[in-house]
Formats: C-alpha cells, sequence, structure tokens
C-alpha cells in the first residue's frame, strides 16, 4: 500500500516537473509570435525639420538599440530581410512648465517622425507608423539636447517594440 502511494506521488512530481519545464519556452503577447526578421537595415534618416544634425542623432540612437537588443542584426540593404525608413516631419521647443515668477523651468521637445519598415526587394512596406515624441527638460539643469536624447529614446521603444515583437 505503502509503495503504491509513494509511486503515485512520484508520478505526479515527474508530470508537474515536465509541465514546468514545457511552460518555460518564449512567452509573447503576439498571436504570431516574435518578429520572423533576423536581418536589419537602417537608413540615414531624413529630416525635413530645421533641427541640424537631429537625423543622424535618432538613427545613431536606433542603430544601437538594434545592436544592444540583439535579435536583429543590423546588415547593408542588399543582404537585409527588411529596411527601416525614417523622416522627421516636425521639430519644435515649447514652453512646458513656469515656476511662481512666471519664468519657464521645464521645456518640452516634439519631434514628429515618419517611420517604415519596407521589404529590400520592391520597397513595398511591411509597417508604418507616424510617431509624435517628448522630450521634457528641466530648462536650469538640463540641455535642449537633454530633451532630445529623451524624444530619441521613445523613438528607439516604439520602432523596437513594432519591429522586433511585431505588436
Amino acid at each position: 500500500m505503502y509503495k503504491s502511494q509513494f509511486t503515485l506521488i512520484l508520478g505526479l512530481m515527474s508530470a508537474g516537473i515536465i509541465s514546468l519545464l514545457s511552460a518555460c519556452s518564449v512567452y509573447t503577447f503576439n498571436p504570431r509570435g516574435k518578429s520572423d526578421i533576423s536581418t536589419i537595415a537602417v537608413e540615414p534618416f531624413q529630416n525635413q525639420t530645421p533641427q541640424y544634425g537631429l537625423a543622424d542623432l535618432m538613427t545613431e540612437a536606433v542603430v544601437d538599440a538594434f545592436i544592444a537588443e540583439g535579435s536583429m542584426k543590423v546588415v547593408a540593404p542588399d543582404v537585409a530581410q527588411a529596411v527601416l525608413v525614417a523622416t522627421l516631419t516636425r521639430y519644435e521647443r515649447v514652453a512646458y512648465e513656469f515656476n511662481q515668477s512666471d519664468q519657464v523651468s521645464r521645456y518640452k521637445v516634439v519631434v514628429g517622425v515618419d517611420v517604415a519598415l519596407k521589404k529590400p526587394a520592391d520597397r513595398s512596406d511591411i509597417w508604418t507608423v507616424q510617431l509624435t515624441l517628448d522630450g521634457v527638460y528641466d530648462a536650469s539643469t538640463q540641455t535642449e539636447e537633454d530633451g532630445q536624447r529623451v524624444a530619441g529614446e521613445q523613438l528607439v521603444e516604439a520602432v523596437l517594440n513594432k519591429t522586433t515583437k511585431s505588436w
């Protein structure tokens, strides 16, 4: 009697361990799973704003993020499975918050970006998105470039989510 109970408990424990191990696979909210794209090219972003150097800053931030994230290899367009293109369409620096003396205490950088992921063979869209990014920074301790970096971080997050996770 004790041997059969022991065998039953051992069987249940084994089934539990097998269930636990099989549950430790990649989990995603995406019904299609992770992205099928393993190589990507990032073209230098186009800049339709008067803000010199911003397109280079944003391009570099996105390329660095893809490299750091590691699920896609950044390659030349002629060998990529997808090509990321983007155009900066809007740039503003606006007062965001005022102090008691009615002086600006925080500014907000607003950046508009049109982003598309394209098939390299025929340049058809895999997806497109229009983004408005906000980079708030403290007027007394930070610079406009800090606001641009915050907006760049939002761009990186949006592009990585849309590209690597295929939400």
